[in-house]
């Protein structure tokens, strides 16, 4: 099974964005919680005019679709990603504004200077990179001292181990950067990093939803050569009353007071 931060695996899995519209797909359509993931995280940021923001790894930018609730006209957001296909999308899905920019960018070498921004944003992303003490550490350069890094991520105990018992092939990973253990991490770049939970969970009702979950995941490639009669049964077998429940475990941390090297 690849790490979560493997960067070959993730170099895949991130090369359109064609996978991960599937798993926002079965977030949207199946969350108990039906405040929309994105509009919850993006309460936290309280962009003010004229704050500078980045955000890394911003995927398919569907977060942004209605930008102008969360972004004042006269402050500045640039959109990054290291992957070429999710800026494309990204740059389709975002509205054409001023105030708005995007560039192919990785948290392990920002190429912009120190005090740059006043916000900097990187979701459901840390677990992925292969360096996560060099990404924190340029993240606390390029913001401005009295700024703040958001960043949201899972916990040790949701959708992933989950499926992990359920189709009990192979150990998972531990994940890299997770709600249990990213605080330390953070804590060695941050004065403050403050934790707060989202409460969620699933409930599913067409299995082959979870299936395809499955597929476009890379922590999951061992599973796509099963037969899919398999896989289906699997999964078929942990529902009740014709409904899979499924434990989320997400939340974010709100960091303040950048260590500067």
């Amino acid at each position: 099974m690849p790490a979560m931060n493997d960067q070959e695996s993730i170099k895949q899995q991130y090369a359109s964005a064609d996978g991960l519209q599937i798993r926002r797909m079965l977030h949207q359509k199946y969350s108990i919680n039906k405040q929309p993931y994105d509009e919850w995280i993006s309460e936290h940021y309280r962009i003010q005019p004229g704050m500078n923001v980045l955000e890394l790894g911003c995927g398919t930018g569907v977060s942004w679709a209605d930008a102008k609730r969360w972004l004042p006209d006269s402050a500045s957001l640039l959109l990054t990603d290291f992957s070429e296909g999710m800026l494309k999308t990204a740059r389709s899905n975002v509205p054409d504004q001023p105030n708005i920019s995007f560039a192919q960018v990785d948290i392990q070498q920002i190429p912009y200077e120190n005090d740059s921004f006043d916000l900097v944003i990187a979701n459901a992303m840390l677990y992925h990179v292969p360096d996560l003490d060099k990404a924190i550490s340029e993240v606390a350069r390029v913001l401005k001292p009295d700024g703040r890094f958001i960043c949201s991520t899972t916990g040790d105990n949701g959708m992933h181990q989950w499926f992990q018992r359920v189709l009990g092939e192979g150990e998972s990973p531990a994940t890299p950067f997770s709600l249990q253990n990213g605080g330390a991490s953070l804590e060695k770049h941050f004065g403050k990093a403050e934790m707060r939970m989202r409460e969620d969970g699933l409930e599913v009702t067409d299995v082959n939803d979870l299936a395809a979950y499955v597929r476009s995941t890379i922590s999951f490639g061992y599973l796509r050569d099963w037969p899919p009669d398999e896989m289906l049964a699997r999964l078929s077998a942990t529902a009740v009353d014709g409904i899979i429940r499924i434990p989320k475990e997400y939340g974010l941390f709100i960091c303040t007071e950048p260590k500067k090297r």
